[in-house]
């Protein structure tokens, strides 16, 4: 009788719609992407470079990326970015109708973990910043959210380098699951993928931060705008994760 009353009790909990089980893998695939890869920031920032510098920063995030697929991947194909769900609709591996709310919720997935970094780092946000939040000058911390453009960029120059590294990235991951290509050992795919995010931001993170996933950094975006950084964080570029060295000489 119990074993009949639990196996009940599992089957009304169950998740049975799986269009809902692949929008909720997307929100927790991109929810992880987001805390693991913010946090990394948040402590490269918040301690002064002394926790963590550009190269932390970039490994981190290709580890969240490996992670994210892990958890998301066999439920949804763990996309965790819009423009990856866009690219498989194209390609027919998506169906067009499931691409508004595949977008939705990683984009909701972006803003819880921004909203959960925030509340881990609060204290040391506002022990660093004084409690004024910023987007530039010597305490600025809206960085740790949303990329920024380096100021020397234009809008054009900008525009190209997103469309190039997005191009990289989406190139990469479709050869990876082209059965007519080299494949990789079945589950080590999320590790391939990593180590090319790795190398795109090695290679592509000067002028923009190397963002190439429009929940990444629009849903930050839009905390940051919320929670007290203010409309700016729509109008300016950011100082570097940390900050410059003095001249010896």
């Amino acid at each position: 009788m119990r074993k009949k009353t639990n196996t009940s009790l599992k089957e009304r909990l169950a998740l049975k719609n799986k269009l809902v089980k692949e929008i909720l893998a997307e929100f927790l695939g991109t929810f992880i992407l987001i805390v693991l890869g913010l946090s990394s920031i948040a402590q490269a920032t918040l301690s002064g470079g002394t926790k963590g510098d550009i190269l932390t920063v970039n490994i981190s995030f290709s580890i969240a990326v490996a992670m994210a697929v892990y958890v998301a991947g066999g439920i949804s194909g763990g996309h965790v970015n819009p423009a990856v769900s866009l690219a498989m609709c194209v390609l027919g591996r998506l169906e067009w109708k499931k691409l508004p709310l595949y977008v939705i919720f990683q984009f909701l997935g972006a803003f819880v973990g921004s909203a959960t970094v925030f509340g881990v780092y609060y204290e040391a946000l506002m022990n660093y910043s004084g409690g004024i939040l910023t987007v530039t000058g010597p305490n600025a911390t809206a960085h740790i959210f949303a990329t920024y453009p380096a100021p020397y960029l234009s809008i054009m120059g900008g525009f190209v380098d997103q469309v190039i590294g997005t191009a990289l990235l989406l190139l990469v991951i479709l050869a990876l699951f082209d059965n007519n290509n080299l494949r990789v050992p079945k589950g080590l795919e999320p590790v391939v993928i990593s180590l090319h995010i790795l190398l795109l931001g090695l290679a592509l993170g000067m002028n923009c931060g190397c963002a190439l996933n429009p929940a990444r950094d629009l849903s930050p975006r839009i905390f940051t705008a919320v929670a007290g950084w203010g409309m700016e964080v729509f109008r300016h570029p950011a100082p570097p994760i940390s900050k410059p060295v003095p001249n010896a000489r």
